[in-house]
């Protein structure tokens, strides 16, 4: 059962016990201390209740759907000024951009066959290509086919070998180039939230927490209303 409504229930139920039941007549303590945890509870539970909804009547209820771009400028605030700073975006490329790109990843992506008929190509149109004619034309190259291909894979990694992505990253996109390309994605995404939105976000992150108010609430009304009690007895 959800935590607000029963504390409110239970010192509900134990002040309408103490007041109207024979038993507990002149159990003064017992009165009070239910009725100051019914209005510690019942007044904490108003005031998460009025963060979230709006109740006429009430001024400064429903301040989260009211001040709904202030929460978005606070969203981007805090995603901007505390995650995509320089140092953050420096440790993010070193951590997890690999030093060296590994060969593999791109040989499986490129088609020697389809490179070697394109070098056979440009010898056709070249001023070789009348001699390539007189020794067989195209086929003649056909022998060099697997060495070329050998031999490229072989350039290809020596030259991925060498390249640290991780510096890449740093000096040629740069923070100055990463953080205005998140800064427009950013403003994109919190354009397209509405204010029932910005209140979904924030109540399922703190008002399963901000039920506890209501059960401290109804532990020290009790406690103030048990130590009334006494004082004024």
């Amino acid at each position: 059962m959800n935590k607000s409504l029963l504390t409110n229930l239970i010192a509900g139920i134990v002040f309408l016990i103490a007041y109207y039941s024979p038993a507990f007549r002149g159990q003064s303590h017992l009165i009070q201390a239910s009725l100051f945890s019914l209005s510690g509870a019942l007044t904490n539970w108003l005031a998460v209740h009025m963060l979230f909804e709006k109740i006429p009547g009430l001024y400064g209820s429903g301040i989260i759907p009211l001040h709904f771009e202030e929460f978005k400028s606070g969203i981007r605030t805090l995603i901007m000024d505390n995650f995509f700073t320089e140092e953050n975006f420096s440790q993010f490329a070193q951590e997890t951009m690999p030093e060296k790109i590994p060969p593999e990843w791109v040989a499986e992506q490129v088609d020697f066959d389809q490179w070697f008929d394109g070098f056979v190509v440009v010898i056709q149109n070249s001023p070789f290509g009348g001699m390539l004619g007189m020794i067989g034309g195209e086929q003649a190259l056909e022998p060099l086919r697997e060495p070329f291909q050998e031999e490229f894979q072989k350039q290809l990694s020596e030259l991925l070998s060498k390249v640290d992505l991780s510096s890449i990253l740093k000096k040629e996109s740069g923070f100055e180039e990463f953080r205005p390309k998140v800064e427009a994605m950013i403003d994109i995404r919190l354009q397209e939230l509405t204010p029932e939105q910005v209140k979904k976000i924030i109540d399922d992150m703190i008002r399963e927490h901000l039920g506890w108010l209501v059960v401290w609430g109804g532990v020290f009304g009790a406690v103030i209303g048990l130590f009334s009690a006494v004082v004024l007895s």
